[in-house]
C-alpha cells in the first residue's frame, strides 16, 4: 500500500466532468482522481468494496504515473 496517499471519503458523482471523483492527499498535496467508466453510472450505489477497488487502481496508476497538477482522470472504459 502506498503510504504517501491518503484518501478522503469524498466520493461522489461530478455531473461537470460525467465521473466520479474523490480527492485524496498525495505528498502533502490536495488532489481530485475522477474515474472515467461506462460501469459506474451517476445514482449507482458504491460500497464500501468497491471504494476499496478504486483506491487500489488509483495506487497502481501512481505506480507508473505522475499526477501533472492537481487532478488525475483515470479512463476504465
Amino acid at each position: 500500500m502506498n503510504q504517501a496517499i491518503l484518501f478522503n471519503d469524498d466520493l461522489s458523482f461530478d455531473k461537470t466532468n460525467d465521473a466520479y471523483c474523490l480527492t485524496a492527499l498525495l505528498a502533502g498535496e490536495l488532489i481530485t482522481i475522477y474515474f472515467h467508466s461506462t460501469g459506474l453510472k451517476p445514482g449507482d450505489e458504491i460500497d464500501s468494496c468497491t471504494k476499496f477497488d478504486l483506491e487500489e487502481i488509483v495506487e497502481l496508476w501512481l505506480e507508473k504515473n505522475e499526477p501533472e497538477g492537481n487532478t488525475i482522470h483515470i479512463e476504465m472504459r
